[in-house]
């Protein structure tokens, strides 16, 4: 994502907006000798708005949100025109998706779009008119997919039943219903300095822990933990370690590998291209779960999005069960940086990812492979300290398990 950043700069989106301005603005009322030329606006007729400097045009674009964007696009011609422009909305997803909190399989963008060069793939700005015909248009249309992704445009895009299923779904609420059962495994219950699952526990403000079941034991892996969300739905989590805590803290402390025993490694050719089986008792889980809950290190440099793909996969194996199962990532830290602890690290104010300090969430599904996968899946970004996030991922994943939040 750092690549495409550099090639488009302020500087050339402004380049762009000046070369489209002169050519929408005339200072005569004539059209050109081309009966096909679409007509210019005469510079007597244009706004205020319309005649201020691009720069500073450009400027107040970039300080306002998506929707009021959308809404001075309808004050004219002249702005209609502007805020369609692929290159000016390329910047803004280059520039806002480090910073989105979460993203799934309906809103990501195509980032092989993003990494192509706009100016031989694309349509540019100054030879795009209104009125052109359809054939003409970008061929990837980055003012949706900045709709479709950004946090606060999204809701229309969001998993919504079918109308016939409204009341298939108040009369499925009269029957007992049988509580979801979620497997959770992933790197970030064990790596971090803060442990989730622990804070999990004793957190009754976020996920009050209803029961630890008696039944429904799995051999070696135990029933799980019940948690009720907003006061009325149960869901069980079932806690997969790669491995037992002293050993856990021998590796960290000694920087050491250890075996996993929820995986067995397959030999691949070539080499590169890891594969695994889950053990026998993790494919019981796996047959027995409503969905999947994947804890990733979000924190920088750690973790191999390759072998943390193939056990993924491993486990999301349509083997097990149904690919309609959601799979839930909680792109976790340890917890928030203070602003005050980021000015005065040096090393952190020059991580890629910026002053958040953590993976980006569409920087993270990338690195999981996540739209190979044919389940739905989202990843939020988790605080295991304040388990903030928590709430918004366990929402989704209990609505994609078929539950009426």
């Amino acid at each position: 994502m750092e690549a495409p950043t550099e090639k488009l700069s302020e500087s050339l989106v402004i380049r762009s907006l000046k070369r489209f301005r002169d050519r929408l603005l005339s200072n005569t009322c004539q059209l050109g000798s081309d009966s096909n030329q679409s007509p210019k606006i005469p510079v007597e007729d244009a706004s205020l708005l319309d005649r201020i400097p691009v720069d500073v045009q450009f400027l107040i674009l970039t300080l306002l949100p998506p929707e009021d964007i959308c809404r001075l696009g309808a004050t004219s011609r002249y702005w209609r025109a502007l805020v369609r422009d692929p290159l000016l909305w390329k910047y803004f997803l280059l520039r806002d998706m480090p910073h989105w909190s979460s993203i799934d399989h309906v809103t990501m963008p195509k980032l092989e779009a993003l990494a192509s060069d706009i100016c031989s793939n694309d349509l540019q700005l100054e030879e795009r008119v209104e009125g052109e015909e359809q054939d003409n248009v970008s061929k990837y249309d980055y003012m949706a997919e900045y709709m479709k992704g950004h946090p606060a445009c999204r809701q229309k895009w969001q998993f919504s039943r079918p109308p016939y299923e409204v009341v298939t779904s108040f009369l499925t609420s009269l029957l007992p219903s049988s509580e979801p059962r979620y497997a959770m495994f992933g790197p970030g219950i064990e790596q971090l300095d803060v442990s989730m699952v622990t804070r999990l526990m004793h957190a009754p403000d976020v996920l009050p822990v209803a029961a630890i079941p008696s039944g429904r034991q799995i051999n070696g892996i135990g029933s799980g933990i019940s948690y009720t969300y907003n006061h009325q739905h149960k869901l069980n989590i079932l806690t997969l370690y790669s491995t037992n805590r002293a050993e856990r803290d021998r590796a960290r402390v000694g920087q050491y590998s250890v075996n996993d025993k929820l995986f067995t490694s397959e030999d691949t050719d070539p080499p590169s291209c890891p594969m695994f089986i889950p053990n026998p008792q993790v494919q019981e889980v796996c047959q027995a779960v409503s969905g999947f809950i994947y804890v990733a290190n979000a924190e920088p440099g750690q973790g191999d999005g390759t072998v943390e793909a193939a056990k993924i996969q491993a486990m999301l194996s349509p083997a097990w069960g149904s690919t309609a199962r959601p799979l839930l990532v909680l792109s976790c830290v340890s917890r928030e940086r203070l602003k005050e602890e980021l000015e005065t690290d040096a090393a952190l104010r020059t991580t890629p990812t910026g002053a958040r300090c953590r993976t980006p969430s569409v920087e993270m599904a990338q690195r999981l492979r996540l739209p190979q996968l044919p389940n739905p899946w989202m990843v939020q970004d988790t605080v295991a300290e304040s388990l903030s996030g928590l709430l918004d991922g366990i929402s989704w994943l209990l609505r994609y398990s078929g539950l009426r939040i």
